[in-house]
């Protein structure tokens, strides 16, 4: 279809879109045709158990070349992400979460995203907070918790976890040199991974970077809210992780 001129639209669980890897690979990025996969089911599932965790997909499409990867924040980015790699030329892959929205009003007209470009919801010099997709909403919730006890984040909603806003995010490590990643993915490959490669090929290796997500193993059968808690995907956790890092010895520490 995509060589006949049209735009497939492909809507498949995560974990089941693993099967066709090496469709993905030769028949669609290789011949760069503007394929689009919609990745339900990304992250924990819940009581679905360990055969339907979508928490590989990064790391196995990630390294892919011509195969972009976006990550909606709620139902409205979603839209827009939609709209912006439909009409990209090339294939691209929009992961997103089981369960509902946020419950947004939608807007009546569909807008595109600039290509490769995250937002900014948050401004503060003390910690960076990078997190994606549904990570965003935790994120939120942790940065402002963080405000309240005087410590100033700034957190970014990449969107775009390939290609990574180098515009963006560099300038922000390179000023604040502390970093936080959260994922709904394992952390080998995935987005934190990402952001690590980054950093290194930039030679900021001054930078720390604490990533939050899922360890090397198989996730068992459990509830999503049970297996954030569990794993630390929650706005506690990040809190925790931010205080940590920006805490007075780490400072002392990083400066020598």
């Amino acid at each position: 279809l995509a060589r006949g001129g049209m735009r497939p639209v492909v809507a498949v669980y995560s974990t089941f879109f693993q099967r066709a890897y090496d469709q993905v690979v030769h028949d669609v990025c290789l011949q760069n045709l503007p394929v689009v996969f919609c990745l339900d089911r990304a992250g924990v599932v819940g009581e679905d158990g360990p055969t339907h965790h979508g928490v590989f997909d990064i790391a196995y499409l990630r390294h892919l070349p011509n195969m972009a990867i976006l990550a909606p924040k709620d139902e409205g980015e979603f839209r827009q992400m939609l709209r912006t790699v439909i009409n990209h030329d090339g294939p691209a892959a929009i992961r997103y979460p089981r369960g509902e929205g946020e419950g947004l009003p939608l807007d009546r007209e569909f807008t595109e995203l600039p290509w490769g470009k995250g937002e900014v919801l948050a401004t503060g010099d003390q910690v960076l907070i990078l997190a994606i997709g549904n990570m965003v909403a935790p994120a939120r919730q942790a940065a402002a918790t963080l405000a309240r006890r005087g410590i100033a984040c700034s957190l970014v909603n990449p969107r775009f976890i390939k290609p990574l806003d180098k515009e963006l995010l560099l300038p922000l490590a390179r000023k604040i040199q502390r970093v936080v990643t959260v994922e709904d993915h394992v952390l080998a490959g995935g987005f934190g991974a990402a952001v690590l490669e980054l950093l290194s090929e930039e030679g900021l290796s001054e930078v720390q970077v604490e990533r939050i997500g899922y360890a090397d193993c198989f996730l068992p059968h459990g509830s999503t809210a049970d297996l954030h808690r569990a794993y630390g995907l929650t706005e506690e956790n990040i809190v925790r992780t931010v205080m940590a890092l920006a805490a007075p010895e780490r400072k002392i520490k990083s400066a020598k």
